[in-house]
């Protein structure tokens, strides 16, 4: 089974050694293994679960819940719970798609005008 050192896994996971660290202790990543000389050893399955974090997180989970979520992991009968979790959170990533698409088409509109503007005062001056 392959293994990772912490710079390897921070630059696969995308995440600082500091975050990753902080993830641990706040109990938002699992404990990862320890080598015989105590260095913190990562696995296929932490680089998974580091890959899914990071979309939480990018997709705007607020700490709390990345914790609330790592803590759910961590116990077998709390599926339910982790689906709710994570249903509610895509609920909201929907609701932030939705208005960023309409500030898109505000902002599309905007640009139309001020290129229509710009065509006719161009016009004018030919």
């Amino acid at each position: 089974m392959r293994t990772y050192t912490p710079a390897e896994a921070a630059q696969a996971s995308g995440f600082s050694l500091d975050t990753l660290r902080y993830y641990e202790r706040e109990g938002i990543l699992n404990a990862v293994a320890r080598s015989a000389g105590g260095h913190r050893v990562y696995t296929e399955d932490n680089l998974g679960t580091l890959g899914f974090l990071r979309c939480l997180r990018d997709t705007g989970m607020p700490i709390e819940l990345l914790r609330r979520y790592g803590q759910l992991c961590t116990e077998d009968s709390s599926l339910p719970d982790r689906i709710a979790l994570l249903e509610e959170h895509a609920a909201s990533v929907q609701q932030r798609l939705e208005e960023l698409r309409a500030q898109q088409e505000r902002l599309n509109s905007k640009i139309a005008w001020y290129r229509e503007e710009f065509e006719r005062q161009d016009a004018g001056t030919a």
